[in-house]
C-alpha cells in the first residue's frame, strides 16, 4: 500500500479519510446507493435469501405489539430499506388483526423506486415518536467510518484514500476517535495493524433507536466484539455479487463489519442470527421422509423451506451475523427470543 516515502502508490491523490470518501461514494450525487437498480443486484442479504426472514421479523413485531398492549398504531421501521422488500414482506406476514394497525416505513436515502409497495411510507430519516419495532438489517455496515493504521513508528494514523482506492498516511489519530479506539479497539504498536473507528456507527444507532417512543430496535449485521477484533480490519467492496477491493468511486459498495458491542446502549443484548431466528421458528429441520409418500408436493415445499432456513442460520454464513437488541420502554425479556439450550447452540451472547 505504501512506498518508502509514505505516499500512495501511483494512482489518484488522496483527498480525505475513508469516512468522507465512503459518504461521497455511497450517498453523494451518482453514489452507489443513489442508483435506481437497488443493492439486490450486487449482493444477497437475508431478506433476499428467503421470505422466512420477513416471517420471523413479523413474529417479532407481534411480540413487540403484545408487550406494548396492542397500540392503535404499530410501526415497523426498516433502516436502509433498499427497495422496501422487507417492509412489504413483514406486512404480508402479519395476522390480519395486527396488520390493520401496522404502519410500514422504509428509511432510505435513495428515491422511492417505482415498484415499491404502495402501503409503505418512504422516508429519508427514521420517523420520530413512533411505537413498535425498528429493524436495521445490514444498515450499520454501510455507515461510513474512518480507517486507521499503525505506522513504522508504532503510531496509529488516519488512512487517506483517493477515488481509485490509492491510500496514504494522514495525521495521527487524536480526540474522540483516539478515545474510542482506546476503549473499543486498542491497537498494539505493531506496524501494519488496522482498525475501523466505529464512533459514527455508535452515534447513528443511538439516533435511530432514539426515534422510538416505545418498542424495540434491532440491528442485524456482520459483527465482531472487543475480544475478537480482526487485526487488519474488515473494509471491503462489493460489485455485481462479488467481493472486490474497496474503491470509493460510486460503482462499488463499501462496507466494514460492525463493532456491535460498542453500539449497544443500556439494557441491550447481543445474540447471533442463528439463535434469534431459531427461537423465532426458523429451524431448518428436514421434513419427515414419510411426508413424501402422503403429500409429495407438500414434502417438496417443506424441503425447500428447510434449505432456506438452513442458509439463514448457517454457521460460517448468515447465522453468524450479530443481532443487537435495544429495548425502549419495555422489558427485553418480553420480546427477545429465548429457547432451551440445544447441543448445537452457539455460546450465549456470542457475536
Amino acid at each position: 500500500m505504501w512506498d518508502t516515502e509514505g505516499e500512495a502508490r501511483a494512482g489518484g491523490v488522496p483527498r480525505g479519510g475513508w469516512r468522507e470518501a465512503g459518504e461521497r461514494a455511497l450517498y453523494g450525487p451518482g453514489g452507489f446507493y443513489r442508483g435506481a437498480e437497488g443493492p439486490g443486484r450486487h449482493f444477497r442479504t437475508s431478506v433476499h435469501a428467503s421470505p422466512l426472514f420477513a416471517g420471523a421479523v413479523a413474529r417479532l413485531l407481534c411480540r413487540v405489539d403484545a408487550a406494548l398492549g396492542g397500540p392503535a398504531r404499530l410501526a415497523f421501521v426498516d433502516m436502509g430499506a433498499g427497495h422496501g422488500e422487507l417492509v412489504a414482506g413483514v406486512l404480508d406476514a402479519l395476522p390480519p388483526e395486527v396488520r390493520a394497525r401496522a404502519r410500514g416505513y422504509a428509511v432510505e436515502r435513495a428515491a422511492r423506486p417505482p415498484d415499491a409497495d404502495p402501503r409503505v411510507r418512504w422516508t429519508e430519516g427514521a420517523p420520530r415518536g413512533v411505537t413498535g419495532l425498528l429493524f436495521a438489517n445490514e444498515w450499520l455496515d454501510n455507515v461510513p467510518l474512518d480507517v486507521v493504521e499503525v505506522d513504522a513508528a508504532g503510531v496509529p494514523r488516519r488512512v487517506l484514500v483517493a477515488e481509485d482506492g490509492a491510500e496514504a498516511f494522514g495525521e495521527p489519530v487524536a480526540g474522540p476517535d483516539a478515545d474510542w479506539l482506546d476503549r473499543w479497539w486498542p491497537l498494539p504498536p505493531e506496524p501494519g495493524l488496522r482498525a475501523e473507528v466505529g464512533r459514527p456507527r455508535d452515534e447513528a444507532w443511538a439516533a435511530a433507536a432514539g426515534t422510538l417512543d416505545r418498542g424495540l430496535a434491532v440491528a442485524a449485521d456482520y459483527a465482531h466484539t472487543r475480544a475478537s477484533r480482526p487485526p487488519y480490519g474488515t473494509l471491503t467492496g462489493y460489485r455485481e455479487g462479488r467481493g472486490t477491493a474497496p474503491v470509493p468511486d460510486g460503482r462499488h459498495d463499501i462496507t466494514a463489519h460492525v463493532a456491535l458491542d460498542a453500539c449497544a446502549g443500556p439494557g441491550a443484548r447481543l445474540t447471533t442470527q442463528r439463535d434469534a431466528l431459531r427461537a423465532l421458528g426458523v429451524l431448518g429441520d428436514r421434513p419427515p421422509l414419510s411426508l413424501a409418500a402422503t403429500d409429495p408436493t407438500g414434502y417438496v415445499r417443506a424441503l425447500a423451506a428447510a434449505g432456506e432456513a438452513a442458509e439463514l442460520t448457517a454457521r460460517g454464513g448468515l447465522g453468524d451475523f450479530g443481532w443487537l437488541w435495544q429495548p425502549r420502554g419495555l422489558a427485553l425479556e418480553d420480546v427477545a427470543p429465548h429457547e432451551p439450550p440445544r447441543e448445537d447452540a452457539a455460546p450465549p451472547g456470542a457475536v
